[in-house]
This record gives C-alpha cells, structure tokens and sequence, in this order.
C-alpha cells in the first residue's frame, strides 16, 4: 500500500477530515445485472428524497464543497463528482453503464455524497499518494473531460503528478 499524506493547506482547510483505502485485487468485468440493479434501485432512492437543489446540501458533499470554498474555489462551477452523478440521476439523465468496477465506484458515491477515486495501484507512481491542493497551470486529465483546471481543488498526487480529484 501506498503512503497517504495530507498536504498542510487541506488540513488547514479541513482539519477533521479522514481518508479510507481499500485495496483489492480484482478482476474486472462488464458491469452485472445485480449491480445495475442495485443502481437503479439507490437511483431511485435520491430521486425520491431530493429535488435537485437540495443534493449540495447532503452532509458528505456539502462538506467537499466547504473545502472547495475553503481553498477558493467555486462549488457550483467546479462541482464534486457525487453531486454531479447525483444531479445527472434526479435529472433523468441517467448514469453511463462503463464496467464493474467504475460502476460500483459510482453507486457507493451516490449513496453516500462522497467523491470516490479508483485507482490502479500498478500505475501509481512511487510509494506516496499526497492529498494537496491544485496549483496555478497544473494539468490534470479529467476523465472525458480533457484538461481541467484543479486549482485551488483537492488533488492526489502520485510522484509524478495528479492522478484522483473530487470534480
């Protein structure tokens, strides 16, 4: 397992904050019928106990978008990933059906509000993730998204550079 450390500006930022880590090792697959199912079922759920202004107010994603505040940046243009995926479901939108894995990461961030990273720990760079803060200029991929500007966003940095953020 990698070290995790907390960069000083998030625990100013949010001094109560707490990081989980599971590790795995698993095989991936074409997402099941019962996972979907059980998507659809908690999608239904957030459908019937939000309306879609009140989804920044669940006490896991009010709180990433404190800290996104804290760090000076704006919640509502820079939206956490649960709040986004929580919003697109009350919409009717929808969620994309991508695999087990990424899938399963979507369904415990929409039933919880908070922002969950998968990573592969093989292509994590050196023994070290860090929790910061985005720099100015920093580049960071975000997944269908192209080049996303993380400043002042809560960031995981392998040695090498961003790998995981909340947007």
């Amino acid at each position: 397992l990698p070290d995790i450390k907390i960069d000083e500006h998030i625990i100013k930022a949010c001094p109560d904050i707490r990081i989980g880590l599971i590790r795995a090792t698993v095989k991936n697959e074409p997402t099941s019928e019962a996972l979907w199912n059980e998507i659809e079922n908690v999608s239904d759920w957030v459908k019937s106990n939000y309306e879609l202004l009140e989804i920044n107010k669940r006490p896991a994603v009010a709180a990433t978008r404190a800290l996104y505040r804290a760090l000076g940046k704006d919640p509502n243009r820079y939206r956490v990933a649960s709040e986004a995926l929580c919003r697109r479901v009350i919409r009717g939108l929808g969620l994309y059906r991508i695999d087990t894995l990424v899938d399963l990461i979507n369904l415990v961030s929409i039933k919880s509000g908070y922002a969950i990273s998968g990573l592969d720990a093989d292509k994590l760079q050196g023994n070290t993730l860090t929790l910061g803060v985005g720099e100015d200029g920093e580049i960071y991929n975000g997944i269908g998204r192209g080049q996303l500007n993380i400043c002042g966003i809560p960031v995981y940095r392998d040695s090498i550079g961003g790998v995981a953020t909340p947007t």
